[in-house]
């Protein structure tokens, strides 16, 4: 637990802010590799396999506050997965069935949106939310650690989201679909 004080305390506060365009203080290795210096080796092992998209199947990870991430997580992906069945009127056979309402709702909102950074944006501020309801009490816990790198990932996922490349990469797409190669 000594360990776990040392570990925290030198983990820089950052902006979650996808608007935010300042450079984060720390990279997700960097952050493995801190842990890796003050965490027991099982739980510096789950910060090595920390994921933003957890197993298909639920795996216990020995960690209450991981499986209730990685629970809603699968649900999130499962519901999004539902919705664009139904509207391209395609079957969803090996989707299971998501019964979470407060999930659900979120992925209908994303679905309606116009632009795909727009839904990329609310899934990711819906994503620190889940994160924030269960963010562990204790800052000084292995679950805080865990938290802190979860919200590092999904971070660094939306820094990289940059409207103009994902305009530019979309045209080169959709030109070499309709075979217009320039």
């Amino acid at each position: 637990m000594e360990h776990l004080y040392y570990l925290v305390s030198q983990l820089p506060a950052f902006s979650t802010d996808s608007e935010n365009s300042a450079k984060l203080p720390m990279s997700t290795d960097a952050f493995k590799e801190l842990c890796s210096r003050f965490m027991n080796k099982r739980d510096c092992e789950t910060v090595m396999n920390l994921s933003l998209e957890p197993p298909k199947e639920n795996v216990p990870t020995g960690s209450a506050f991981l499986d209730e991430w990685y629970l809603k997580e699968r649900n999130l992906r499962f519901a999004l997965a539902q919705i664009r069945a139904q509207r391209m009127k395609k079957e969803s056979k090996d989707v299971p069935i998501t019964t979470d309402g407060e999930v659900i709702q979120a992925a209908r909102t994303a679905t309606g949106m116009d632009s795909p950074l727009s839904a990329e944006q609310f899934l990711n501020e819906y994503r620190m939310g889940v994160l924030d309801k269960i963010a562990p009490l204790d800052i000084f816990s292995v679950d805080a650690v865990y938290n802190y790198g979860l919200r590092l990932m999904l971070a660094e996922r939306m820094r990289k989201f940059n409207r103009d490349d994902g305009l530019a990469s979309y045209h080169k797409i959709y030109d070499e679909i309709l075979g217009e190669k320039k």
